[in-house]
């Protein structure tokens, strides 16, 4: 099944969240969660590569006590080392990018200046569940990924990732077959708990430049532009 995108504005925002106070010229920052294995990094790099030759691009992975995502992104060459760093959280991934933001905080003032100017900055989150959320201190906009191996009741059941998030992205509908998944039902489910946001599901196996969520981002990049 080829992706596409559910309904939905191209940014989706949820307006009761307060949204962090950009800089005029400062980077926008686009977080990236959901479970473990559902494809945050290979997404990643595939963002990587669709924008890297026209945007100043890094990238900040989080993982509890490696730096597992950032090697995958350098070993692939997506960018130059000096624009992929990682933070340690020691604990859940939740904890470092939405209760104490600190150590991400830093990490993006040492790539600002070690890079300058940054358009974009992806924030990766390590693998969390359900309930994973960025604060609005640390990014702009957030995507949730979930993946259909974990099942077509995953969108229903919601959660603040899955519900809130500025875009969902369900991943690897390549593999519904295999796993008896029904793709309309979780299109629609999503549709249904997520009241207009928008809703990407992609297969990075057919479609390697995530055409979808890339033109998502591309949105909210000419937004960041219009407004300043």
């Amino acid at each position: 099944m080829p992706p596409h995108l559910i309904d939905g504005e191209p940014h989706g925002h949820d307006h009761s969240r307060p949204r962090r106070h950009r800089e005029p010229g400062e980077a926008l920052r686009i977080g990236i969660g959901g479970p473990v294995g559902s494809g945050k990094t290979a997404l990643v790099a595939a963002l990587c590569r669709q924008l890297r030759d026209e945007l100043s691009v890094a990238v900040l992975t989080n993982d509890i006590y490696t730096t597992e995502d950032a090697d995958f992104l350098r070993r692939n060459a997506v960018l130059p080392d000096e624009r992929i760093t990682a933070v340690q959280t020691g604990g859940c991934p939740h904890t470092a990018i939405r209760d104490d933001i600190t150590a991400n905080l830093d990490a993006i003032d040492d790539l600002v200046a070690a890079n300058p100017p940054l358009d974009l900055i992806l924030v990766e989150s390590g693998g969390d569940n359900l309930t994973a959320t960025f604060s609005t201190g640390l990014i702009d906009v957030q995507i949730f990924v979930i993946d259909v191996a974990g099942g077509d009741k995953v969108p229903r059941k919601g959660g603040p990732g899955v519900t809130y998030s500025d875009l969902l992205v369900i991943n690897k509908t390549d593999l519904a077959q295999q796993v008896r998944a029904d793709l309309g039902v979780m299109g629609s489910d999503a549709e249904r708990v997520r009241e207009g946001r928008p809703t990407a599901m992609i297969s990075l196996t057919e479609d390697p430049a995530a055409t979808d969520v890339l033109a998502w981002v591309r949105a909210q990049l000419a937004e960041v532009a219009v407004t300043g």
